[in-house]
């Protein structure tokens, strides 16, 4: 278990965090438009899921009436930038089916739902992982929670808020007991952009990072102690 110290310490390198990287404004999209630009995005990066997801937008309406009669062959052609094609528009396709016929086009009946219900169910969609749904849930529902991505996990890890070996709702629940609900959402975009330019994998800028001093895994003043933190 964490001291107060610890916890107190790694509070404030979060805070840190987030006055040094502001977050950059959420990109509007539809409830649906979101969930399948966040599939694109699963295992790439936001150039290639961006990319996939313009040529998806040129050729089909992102409906899930539109997308559930695509032909797999079609998709795969528009979404190759993002990666792992084949599975992604099989998920897409799956996904919009089940939108279509069970919730009548439309997300809302999930995501009005409680947290805990919304996240079962989107969940237990096809190629929705508990990113997925808590990229849904945060920025289109408005659940004050830290979705987990690859960048917000390195750099948990690194920073000893959790073990290397933490699952997905560890981190998440470790990062949320350590920031106040009203700024979670921006500590995930933050975050993003820390891991981005800074705390990269696999080698990370730890001379320009500005909470090197605090840092557990930090290549730079690894034995200082500094009154910051």
């Amino acid at each position: 278990m964490r001291s107060i110290r610890e916890r107190e310490k790694q509070s404030k390198m979060l805070k840190e965090i987030r006055k040094h990287f502001p977050p950059r404004p959420w990109k509007s999209e539809s409830s649906f438009a979101t969930l399948i630009h966040t599939i694109l995005s699963q295992n790439t990066n936001d150039r290639n899921s961006d990319r996939a997801m313009r040529e998806l937008q040129r050729h089909y309406a992102i409906k899930p009436s539109s997308l559930a009669n695509a032909k797999a062959t079609d998709l795969i052609r528009l979404i190759r930038p993002a990666g792992l094609y084949r599975a992604k528009a099989t998920h897409i396709i799956q996904v919009s089916n089940i939108i279509q016929k069970e919730y009548g086009g439309k997300l809302t009946e999930i995501l009005r739902l409680s947290y805990r219900n919304a996240k079962q169910k989107l969940t237990s969609l096809p190629g929705v992982g508990p990113k997925t749904a808590d990229i849904l849930l945060a920025f289109i529902a408005g659940h004050e929670i830290v979705p987990v991505d690859t960048h917000v996990s390195r750099i948990a890890k690194r920073l000893g808020i959790v073990p290397i070996n933490a699952r997905y709702e560890t981190i998440r629940e470790n990062l949320e007991s350590l920031t106040i609900p009203s700024q979670r959402r921006t500590l995930h975009l933050s975050m993003i952009r820390f891991g981005r330019t800074i705390c990269k994998a696999p080698k990370p800028f730890c001379e320009k990072c500005p909470i090197n001093s605090g840092c557990p895994s930090s290549s730079v003043n690894v034995n200082a102690v500094n009154n910051s933190f």
